[in-house]
């Protein structure tokens, strides 16, 4: 299949990251991927299909080329895709990496832009359905996947540190991280350390946004936490073996990825309910989980480091549980998916929801 991804950057970020995995891993399966990009879109990762980078700010129709398939990625992305889709550039596909009308600005142009196609890709059960009740589309769910390079690399105890309490934080200045509920998640490690000062608080961040953050540099010039900057996955792999205790404190996540990182390097994931990460995620069992209005991260943190069998127990179950989600499968599922909107022979889902149930079957009564 000849598959065309209007992309507007691909700098350090789980959507950008999916992104990459799957639009490589196509590629790997001797498909023909086209990445177009407009001038000034970073390039973070490495790409291996085809990138077309234009000579324009903004993705124009006239960019694309002709494919099988389109798949937009982004709202701003779904507009221009569908119009090369009218102009029979191939089928428009929506992979939906967020859900962007509940937590981004401009949701008046986000909200409608899921009624240009009903071919839709979802990362998790929750985002489908919640997907499904605002706008009567169930979308195909691809999930995420860990890329082979990070595993437990079980250097733990060499290191000879004390524990370590590891989160990723990122940029606040001119971008979209209230979702993050970084300064929640600040506040409870101030508790953790309050209680038991001892232990080691890191914070993990793109270099690129440490670098251009003067609030992240100045948490670091405090001397309170320590700050890593991972230049690649090998770096990243490394700090999450580092890391006995991986906090994520996000509340709005399709798939939530780097817990899921952290989990497969043998870290015990300490986390707040985002939706998505309920694909992997098991309160007690391989995690600690908590609702927001809970404030119960200081306390799940505390309650491992007091408890290291039991921190032992839920890391080790969480790393043996993220051993099936890979990109081999994600890009497998990709690939089967499209070809049946391809053929016209996409998956359609029954309704999950009460209230979408009851309108089916209002309609056909009437028919």
């Amino acid at each position: 299949m000849r598959f065309t991804f209007p992309i507007l950057t691909l700098c350090h970020g789980g959507a950008q990251r999916m992104l990459v995995e799957l639009t490589n891993g196509l590629t790997a399966r001797g498909h023909q991927v086209v990445i177009v990009m407009p001038l000034g879109g970073a390039v973070s990762y490495e790409v291996h299909s085809i990138l077309l980078i234009t000579d324009y700010p903004l993705l124009r129709e006239s960019d694309f080329p002709v494919s099988d398939i389109i798949v937009s990625n982004f709202y701003t992305t779904v507009p221009v895709s569908q119009a090369a889709s009218r102009n029979g550039k191939g089928i428009h596909v929506r992979l939906s990496l967020c859900y962007e009308p509940l937590f981004l600005p401009e949701n008046e142009v986000s909200f409608p832009s899921y009624h240009a196609t009903d071919k839709l890709i979802v990362l998790s059960r929750w985002q489908q359905e919640l997907i499904e009740l605002g706008h009567g589309i169930s979308g195909s769910i691809v999930p995420v996947g860990i890329s082979s390079t990070f595993r437990n690399m079980n250097i733990r105890h060499k290191l000879q540190e004390p524990l370590n309490i590891t989160a990723i934080l990122r940029k606040v200045e001119h971008g979209f991280s209230w979702h993050r509920e970084q300064e929640y998640l600040v506040s409870q490690l101030e508790i953790v350390k309050q209680n038991i000062p001892w232990v080691n608080i890191n914070f993990i961040s793109p270099p690129d946004e440490f670098y251009s953050s003067a609030s992240l540099q100045s948490m670091k010039d405090s001397g309170k936490y320590r700050f890593f900057t991972p230049l690649n996955d090998e770096e990243l792999c490394y700090h999450y073996n580092g890391a006995d205790i991986f906090v994520s404190s996000s509340i709005f996540d399709t798939g939530s990825l780097p817990g899921l990182e952290a989990m497969r390097c043998g870290a015990a994931l300490v986390s707040v309910y985002s939706g998505g990460n309920l694909e992997y995620a098991r309160h007690d069992e391989n995690c600690l989980l908590s609702y927001r209005h809970e404030n119960r991260i200081a306390e799940d943190v505390i309650r491992l480091i007091q408890d290291p069998f039991f921190r032992t127990r839920i890391a080790a179950r969480g790393e043996a549980d993220s051993k099936e989600w890979t990109w081999e499968n994600s890009v497998r599922i990709m690939e089967q998916t499209t070809a049946a909107f391809l053929t016209g022979n996409g998956v359609t889902h029954p309704p999950s929801s009460t209230l979408l149930q009851r309108l089916v079957s209002s309609r056909v009564r009437k028919q």
